[in-house]
């Protein structure tokens, strides 16, 4: 026998017609799927056994957790595809300082899909969290602006921008390189070359000096920048030094380092701008018979676990990425976001560089 609604109208059922068919009040359906303890035990199983005749599932969770106005959820996004996460060093390093800071809360974690330029927008506006963590390590004002239009709270890490009104957490990417430079310098090399992150959109190989200083991106800008102020002090010309810019991947690197190597002449060091670049690079070296240290040194940028464990362990400039994970979180789940802030880096000595043979 039905309970008072034509067949094929499921869809429009509200807990209202729940309720009228039930017999109870409408806040007496509504305990019984948010509350149900407070309902009398014959009263719930009539209103759950009349539910499940309509074919009324039960209120919109996300209708609810709007009508809150938290969720206790934080949205990652990046405009890189989403195997970036778990493919890259130092992505997976920061989202595992993120992913602690929200145990450490009881907040949920979302990542946002935003390879596809056309989704990007919908996957901003349609992501059910508190606040993002924006990684732009490229197109990062596009997330900016998405994000302003949501009106949530956010924190720009990476940001290839100096506009002081996006709450951003940043390092000291000058004072970084020219710390990894000067331990270079000081070792004795002078013939150097720079195995560099991204200047331009899809373009990798070797550039001029002229070309790394008009890069498109603060963060490739101002390594650069750190490495030549104090090769530069050494004696050392940025237009002599061999500059390759790569794609943060294995087949740009191996492309730039056969130029490197078939076209000499050969450094005795390099300073490479991510981890992953270094590593990528002392596995290709170690696999033709040149030696780390011994022949070529080896310095990286980012701290990323892996760094301490390769062979030999990496030299590098690291950044504390755990605790920018754990800033970003706290920013959005508390205080909300406050301007700009810069946090340091440390030169970290391992046995990827020694004096020159």
């Amino acid at each position: 026998m039905g309970v008072g609604v034509a067949k094929g109208s499921e869809a429009s059922v509200k807990l209202k017609d729940v309720a009228k068919a039930a017999g109870v009040s409408q806040g007496t359906a509504s305990n019984v799927f948010s509350r149900p303890d407070v309902v009398r035990e014959e009263v719930r199983e009539r209103v759950l056994k009349t539910a499940k005749e309509l074919g009324y599932a039960g209120p919109s969770l996300t209708g609810r957790l709007l009508r809150a106005g938290k969720v206790n959820a934080i949205g990652v996004a990046t405009v890189e595809p989403m195997k970036y996460f778990f493919e890259d060093p130092f992505a997976r390093a920061l989202m595992a300082g993120i992913a602690e800071a929200c145990d450490a809360n009881g907040a949920g974690l979302s990542l946002v899909s935003a390879g596809n330029p056309e989704k990007l927008a919908w996957n901003i506006q349609s992501a059910l969290v508190d606040g993002f963590v924006l990684l732009c390590v490229d197109g990062g004002e596009r997330l900016v602006e998405l994000t302003r239009e949501r009106q949530l709270p956010f924190m720009a890490l990476s940001l290839g921008t100096d506009d002081a009104s996006i709450p951003a957490l940043v390092v000291d990417n000058i004072g970084g390189a020219a710390a990894a430079a000067r331990h270079l310098v000081e070792l004795g090399h002078r013939q150097i070359a720079v195995l560099s992150t991204e200047y331009s959109e899809r373009h990798y190989g070797r550039v001029t000096a002229a070309q790394a200083d008009a890069s498109l991106y603060s963060t490739s800008h101002d390594r650069i920048t750190g490495y030549w102020q104090v090769l530069e002090a050494a004696g050392i010309s940025r237009d002599a030094m061999a500059i390759f810019e790569t794609r943060n991947n294995e087949e740009s690197v191996a492309a730039c380092l056969e130029d490197l190597f078939a076209n000499g002449p050969r450094p005795t060091a390099i300073l490479a701008m991510s981890d992953r670049i270094a590593l990528i690079a002392m596995d290709w070296l170690q696999r033709r018979g040149i030696a780390v240290p011994g022949e070529v040194s080896i310095v990286g940028f980012d701290g990323v676990p892996e760094a301490a464990a390769s062979v030999p362990p990496l030299t590098t400039i690291a950044q504390p990425i755990a605790e920018l994970g754990r800033r970003a979180v706290l920013a959005i789940l508390n205080e909300g976001p406050q301007g700009r802030e810069m946090l340091p880096v440390e030169l970290v000595v391992r046995g990827s560089t020694a004096a020159p043979s």
